[in-house]
């Protein structure tokens, strides 16, 4: 049952609240609301939260409904982030928009297209979607990051996860692109790997950084 975005809005931070922060409830007087509201009347009638009181907790299709709608606005930040590049200031509230037109299927097509990112920009875990289950048992042992390569290890360059601008620029300049050939040398004391017939250094937390499509033998 599709509910409005007020009522989105409410199960989302009931479900930070309760999940992530660890809390048995919420007070919806701390959202400015009470069991008259025509969001927590929505969400009563969907069966989403159970009230006692003044105080609403998730009912199983709330948790699930609720999960969902934090793992969109998750994935919004990032791709507003990562893929068009929005300032700071503007993340929150432009997240807030667009992540209730990621509907289910859209917003797997968009976390496909991020190759499946943990978090979001303000560190918080993504919730995982059907699309990252399928895609870690389909590339276990498949792909992995340089560091976990063994001496010799062969591969084409996967995909990056990294968030910060200076160390994603230093690998295009060295030509660390996706499709790339990629070959361990070394792994101590530094991650060290033959690209394109230059051998290169980096060090543990951008080795964790590169994925690498492992070339079967």
């Amino acid at each position: 049952m599709k509910i409005s975005e007020d009522a989105e809005n409410i199960i989302e931070r009931m479900w930070v609240h309760i999940n992530e922060e660890k809390n048995e409830s919420m007070d919806l007087t701390s959202l400015g609301l009470d069991d008259k509201s025509p969001a927590v009347q929505e969400l009563l009638e969907a069966e989403n939260i159970v009230l006692s009181d003044t105080h609403a907790t998730l009912s199983e299709e709330g948790d699930a409904n609720g999960r969902t709608v934090v793992r969109r606005r998750r994935l919004a930040e990032r791709l507003l982030v990562d893929v068009l590049n929005t300032k700071e200031k503007h993340v929150r509230s432009s997240a807030c928009e667009f992540e209730h037109i990621l509907h289910r299927g859209i917003d797997e097509n968009v976390c496909i297209l991020l190759g499946h990112p943990r978090t979001c920009p303000h560190g918080k875990e993504i919730p995982e979607g059907e699309c990252c289950i399928k895609a870690r048992e389909e590339l276990e042992h498949v792909v992995a990051s340089l560091s976990a390569l063994k001496k010799g290890q062969c591969g084409n360059i996967a995909y990056f996860d990294m968030r910060e601008d200076k160390k994603m620029q230093k690998m295009l300049a060295m030509g660390v692109l996706p499709g790339i050939p990629v070959k361990l040398v070394q792994s101590y004391p530094s991650y060290v790997f033959d690209l394109n017939h230059t051998r290169y250094a980096v060090d543990k937390e951008i080795a964790d950084s590169i994925y690498v499509r492992i070339e079967r033998d």
